[in-house]
């Protein structure tokens, strides 16, 4: 088969011809239709993100396409199904504290290596071998759509993940922080499909924020961030109209910690705020008031293994449009452009796709 393979950080990806990947048990082989490029995956390929890697390696985090063939324990899977392949592989034989990797991106943790070496190459190929558990049916779709399909699930079930951690209900107002990126745009989307009563969407760029209240409507409601936390703090109760129930942080880096306090000091007696973005600095939370209003804190990495099928439900019930992705689509051939595309065309709603 054809696949994408990066030899050396800081080298361009190699289109060559491997092995194809051999079936085991626990395991499922797709044929590979459509895989989405990360806006930073050039920086991955370089070695700048440093993450856990050992190259050689096909890269390339999920994806979607059709069994091509199933292992002696799958009793619900037939060959041709259209799949879902989500990269979050965990380890098995630890359900309380499993070790994680991202299939074709990178290992959670030195103890995720070993993990790594067995499921190591990702779906920049024709074909990608899987845990079982790790692809979910879509049933029947259009070929020309799995790029869409591919760009909705692999932006949507991260902020999707730290929703279900919120336990957000119909009717609860929720604060995204950090709403104009790929994946806090996403949870402004999902935030509404599942219910809540009013999305207030935070951020610094200003015709993204506007972007969101078209798409949506009446129900979200913007602050644009000024830095200063007091003031972005009393903009965001006031956008809300009343109690913030849940708090959704997906600031990038480079944002400043005192914006993820803003947030969380803006929810109400007994809210939840879920931390999910990539800010490396510490904040400080007031120990006292966290105690006296019961105050939930929680960190959130990706998502739980039911979430793929629940958001395929969200999908065909008219919930999440697929029509709100702006797709744009390479060959395999052409893989490093993708990378490069990619990079320049990053924001919400944008994806690009590699169709091996």
């Amino acid at each position: 088969m054809k696949a994408a393979v990066l030899k050396t950080l800081g080298q361009p990806l190699v289109v060559e011809t491997v092995p194809d990947p051999v079936l085991g048990t626990g395991e499922v082989i797709v044929d590979v239709v459509a895989t989405r490029m990360l806006a930073y995956a050039g920086d991955v390929f370089s070695g700048q993100r440093q993450y856990l890697l050992e190259l050689p390696i096909v890269p390339g985090p999920g994806g979607i396409g059709r069994i091509r063939a199933v292992g002696p324990d799958a009793t619900r899977l037939a060959v041709g199904d259209w799949v879902s392949i989500d990269p979050t592989v965990r380890s098995r034989d630890d359900t309380m504290s499993p070790d994680i990797i991202l299939q074709g991106l990178t290992a959670g943790s030195e103890a995720a290596l070993r993990l790594q070496r067995h499921y190591h190459d990702g779906a920049l190929a024709q074909q990608v071998r899987v845990p079982t558990e790790n692809v979910t049916l879509i049933g029947e779709i259009d070929r020309a759509d799995a790029g869409k399909w591919c760009a909705a699930l692999g932006t949507l079930l991260v902020p999707y993940g730290g929703l279900l951690a919120a336990r957000l209900l119909a009717g609860e107002t929720l604060l995204v922080n950090g709403a104009t990126g790929a994946f806090g745009s996403a949870g402004v989307a999902v935030g509404i499909a599942m219910g809540a009563g009013r999305v207030v969407a935070t951020g610094r760029n200003e015709q993204a924020l506007a972007d969101l209240e078209r798409r949506f409507g009446d129900r979200v409601r913007t602050v644009k961030m000024t830095g200063t936390e007091e003031e972005d703090r009393r903009q965001m109760q006031k956008a809300a109209g009343g109690p913030i129930d849940v708090v959704l942080d997906l600031l990038p880096p480079m944002a400043s910690p005192s914006w993820v306090r803003a947030a969380v000091l803006a929810v109400r007696s007994y809210g939840r705020a879920i931390l999910m973005g990539g800010i490396r600095d510490d904040i400080s939370l007031p120990y006292a008031w966290m105690m006296r209003e019961c105050i939930e804190v929680r960190g959130q990495w990706m998502y739980p293994r039911e979430a793929p099928r629940r958001m395929v439900g969200l999908i065909r019930a008219g919930l999440i449009r697929l029509e709100e992705f702006a797709v744009t689509e390479f060959p395999l051939a052409k893989v490093n452009e993708a990378v490069a595309h990619a990079a320049a065309n990053a924001g919400p709603f944008k994806m690009t796709v590699v169709r091996p």
